[in-house]
């Protein structure tokens, strides 16, 4: 039954996506990371872990691939440029995109990627002639740089094991490899290089320095190889120690006439009629160098860094968010979007996204933090924006001022320390009052209100049977002020809630209560809880979704009487976030991708994975809305993806249609007209123009409704002006508009 149920759910999805209206995918992704540099020409190219970057020299700018530009491979890791100038990625999953400038165009190679290997990176990418030397954690393949066929593979070298990492391929007047077991290097005469005794086999009994081999190249007329203990010169039989008084991990080395330039973890050296001076310390980590016009560019976990002798360094990234991660998002009222980072050492600050650039902010270059670790955001009505900290309480953004509330809280932290208050939820009440989760409070009291006076309550929560209760998330207020929140806690795992009742001191009028499976959860594992445009609450848990009605009835019963239901479209499924559209629908973040359900779940109306969608990822860690132009933002745990939706929140009243395209030509295949201005629950009439009922339907609810140029019989209309009338249900406002059909 399982199985069944397995596939129906695939077949499900497999439909769905292909019908729900989306466009403009876009990818943000930390592009710092920079893994892989090729200079050609006036054009920087780089390989990040958040996809790849142009950087032109000459105009000071920068281009951006991602996987909504068409790539394939999300972390690349390696680049090179071919003899027609088209520029070739490798990533660690396998693929290879191969992307051409003359006309914006991206091709994949996923042969590396659909095989059976284990290890799957591409460690490097070199051009020379047509082929493509492609250095993988598996061995060596050969590409035709003109039609992307495979030449050969080489998975054995001597007496090396098989399928072990190769880390860099050169081709001299043989083929050396260099890779984790030593040097293999083609016999002279040798033709057959898939056969193990084409090669001869080099290691640290030939006088290698290490078996760890990470660059060969040719210097003058000497071979050298940089290894993780050192560079060796080779003899044509053995390998000595080049520089004797460099003996740690190198990187990368470069030769440019009669100079060598030598990358080690932190450090470049250069090296020239038998000196070697160190001219740069790198404070990022870097793997490689490269020499172009700008001089020599070393690729680190912070951009690519200009390399000048004893002077700052210039550093080049395109404008990006500070990391990948993205455990939080919220949508302020002026569609700013705000992004938390992370909890304890993996919290980088907080970002925000406004008119497409990105604005980092920590504790380096904004003093009021007191720490990195925001992994909460809000952002309430007054256009307040709210930051929970991982230990140092939370900050409040209002007019690019930075408010802190910690020790002037009253609030109290963990048994252990007092001091670091962790604060997992915040929101307000309808009386605008601002409420406050603990994750962990020593005085038994995780629920805390500020005042619109700036008076501080905290209350304690029977529910939690007077035990010291910790790791409580997900604080949501109903259109009751019903405050609900979870616990992971294993002495009380479950659903709370807890009404004051308005007064805040007096403890005997509060209602509150404790949810399990015991009363129809699916789960006490709760990972999301939100209100959504009807008042129901949605309970994301491990196995689905609950949904909670009627609950005005804490208020109003001495015992509540809720009805919980499970929706039965998402059963089975992780819910890691719930994101509520205008027009009631709901984004559903899971560990296999993204779904859209209708408003109250009965219909799963679309679903997006890493297969079908530009998503980075299919672990979604969290959703939000920007309701006022249908944008939603996805979160994963390999970056951020928006795209937009016609879920754009209504007008109060009919001012003007904007309907387009202008004229509408009717296609063989699916295409519809945009009605643009509506309010909540429109009717839309389609006539002809003398007034002939084409067709009628509702809207989705929201600003924008789509006519698909069919009549009610579901045939394309003929050529002509119609006229597009709109009106409320009531049928007392009433708008039109008209558009010209050509078919």
């Amino acid at each position: 039954m399982k199985i069944l149920n397995s596939i129906f759910f695939i077949l499900l999805i497999t439909f769905s996506a292909l019908s729900q209206q989306t466009s403009n995918w876009r990818n943000y992704t930390d592009m710092k990371n920079v893994q892989s540099i090729i200079s050609s020409a006036n054009n920087i190219w780089a390989a990040t872990s958040g996809g790849g970057f142009q950087y032109s020299i000459t105009e000071n700018n920068y281009k951006t691939l991602h996987k909504s530009d068409g790539l394939n491979g999300i972390n690349l890791t390696a680049v090179t440029v071919d003899n027609e100038g088209k520029i070739w990625f490798g990533s660690a999953e396998g693929v290879i995109d191969v992307y051409d400038p003359t006309n914006n165009s991206i091709k994949s190679v996923l042969d590396i990627y659909n095989s059976n290997q284990t290890a799957k990176q591409i460690n490097e990418l070199k051009s020379s002639g047509d082929t493509i030397f492609v250095s993988t954690s598996f061995g060596i393949s050969l590409i035709n740089s003109k039609n992307l066929f495979f030449y050969d593979t080489f998975f054995k070298f001597g007496n090396f094991p098989s399928n072990i990492q190769v880390n860099s391929t050169t081709k001299l007047n043989l083929l050396y490899a260099c890779t984790s077991e030593g040097v293999a290097i083609q016999k002279q005469g040798a033709t057959n290089l898939s056969a193990p005794e084409s090669w001869n086999n080099y290691t640290t009994s030939d006088g290698l320095p290490s078996n760890y081999v990470n660059k060969l190249i040719q210097y003058k007329d000497t071979i050298l190889a940089a290894t993780s203990s050192g560079i060796a010169s080779f003899n044509g039989s053995k390998w000595n120690y080049f520089i004797p008084s460099l003996k740690g991990n190198i990187n990368d080395i470069l030769a440019l006439n009669d100079t060598l330039f030598i990358l080690s973890s932190n450090s470049i050296y250069v090296y020239l009629n038998g000196t070697i001076v160190k001219t740069y310390s790198i404070s990022s980590p870097a793997v490689e160098i490269s020499y172009s016009n700008l001089g020599l560019l070393a690729a680190s976990s912070n951009g690519i860094i200009e390399v000048y002798n004893n002077s700052t360094a210039n550093t080049l990234a395109p404008n990006s968010p500070e990391t990948n991660q993205f455990p939080s998002l919220s949508i302020d009222n002026n569609d700013v979007l705000w992004c938390a980072s992370g909890t304890d050492v993996t919290g980088k600050g907080f970002y925000k996204f406004n008119n497409n650039t990105w604005t980092n902010y920590n504790i380096s270059n904004t003093p009021e933090l007191l720490s990195n670790s925001f992994h909460f955001v809000y952002s309430s009505p007054d256009n307040s924006t709210y930051f929970g900290n991982w230990g140092k309480g939370f900050i409040k953004i209002q007019n690019n001022s930075i408010n802190t509330f910690y020790s002037n809280t009253g609030m109290q932290g963990i048994l252990k320390d007092t001091m670091f208050i962790v604060t997992t939820g915040i929101s307000v009440d309808s009386k605008n009052n601002l409420w406050i989760l603990n994750y962990s409070a020593a005085d038994l009291k995780p629920l805390n209100m500020l005042s619109t006076d700036s008076t501080w309550y905290h209350f304690h929560v029977p529910s939690t049977g007077n035990q010291y209760i910790e790791k409580f998330y997900n604080l949501a207020i109903d259109q009751n002020d019903t405050k609900w929140f979870c616990s992971t806690d294993p002495n009380r795992t479950g659903l709370y809630y807890f009404n004051e009742n308005k007064t805040y001191t007096d403890p005997s009028d509060d209602k509150y209560g404790y949810l399990t499976t015991s009363d129809g959860l699916n789960s006490n594992t709760i990972n999301c809880i939100v209100v959504d445009e009807r008042g129901d609450l949605w309970v994301g848990t491990n196995l689905g979704v609950n949904v909670i009605s009627n609950t005005l009835s804490i208020t109003q019963n001495a015992t509540p009487q809720f009805s919980i239901t499970s929706v039965f479209t998402l059963r089975q499924q992780t819910i890691n976030c719930i994101a509520v559209d205008p027009i009631n629908e709901k984004w559903i973040g899971t560990n296999q991708g993204l779904l859209l359900v209708n408003s109250d779940g009965s219909e799963l109306l679309a679903a997006y994975n890493t297969k079908n969608s530009p998503l980075l990822s299919d672990q979604i860690t969290s959703i939000t809305v920007d309701k006022n132009n249908g944008t939603v933002y996805v979160g994963t745990d390999q970056g951020l993806t928006s795209f937009q939706t016609p879920a754009i929140k209504p007008q109060d009243t009919f001012t003007k249609l904007f309907i387009y395209p202008s004229p509408f030509v009717l296609k063989s295949q699916n295409n519809n007209l945009t009605i643009d201005g509506l309010i909540k629950d429109s009717e839309i009439k389609i006539l002809s123009i003398t007034g002939k009922l084409i067709k009628d339907f509702s809207s989705p609810g929201g600003r924008v409704a789509y006519w698909d140029g069919t009549d009610s019989n579901g045939n394309l209309v003929n050529s002509g002006i119609y006229l597009i009338v709109a009106f409320d249900k009531d049928g007392n406002n009433v708008f039109t508009g008209k558009i010209a059909v050509l078919r």
